[in-house]
């Protein structure tokens, strides 16, 4: 038997226990908040582009990346802003130049898909 939540309540099912998988996958709301806030993240054409030359070339310097990328270094930068507070890369600091990294492994996993 299975019990599901009073928000699915009214929903007809078919097989409970594909049922009970599949709300165990979807997790609290906050799991599914994040997950969407990191394709979000990964949706947008520059940060996935900044995000790729990061993870192919290990850590590497906002001048490098808007070398690879054709992007100017100012976006680059402030994209990089970006990435960092939400802790989808790191700053690595290397004397004067300042170097970024995958901060996060399921990043890393959704840049290795094709």
């Amino acid at each position: 038997m299975v019990l599901l939540a009073a928000e699915h309540a009214g929903h007809r099912v078919i097989d409970g226990e594909r049922v009970s998988q599949a709300v165990a996958a979807l997790g609290d709301g906050e799991t599914v908040r994040a997950r969407a806030l990191l394709f979000a993240v990964l949706g947008d054409r520059t940060r996935l582009m900044i995000l790729t030359c990061i993870k192919a070339a290990g850590p590497i310097s906002v001048t490098d990346i808007a070398a690879a990328t054709g992007i100017n270094d100012t976006t680059v930068s402030q994209t990089l802003r970006y990435l960092r507070a939400g802790q989808i890369v790191a700053a690595e600091r290397d004397g004067r130049v300042i170097r970024y990294r995958l901060a996060s492994d399921a990043v890393a996993a959704l840049l290795a898909c094709p």
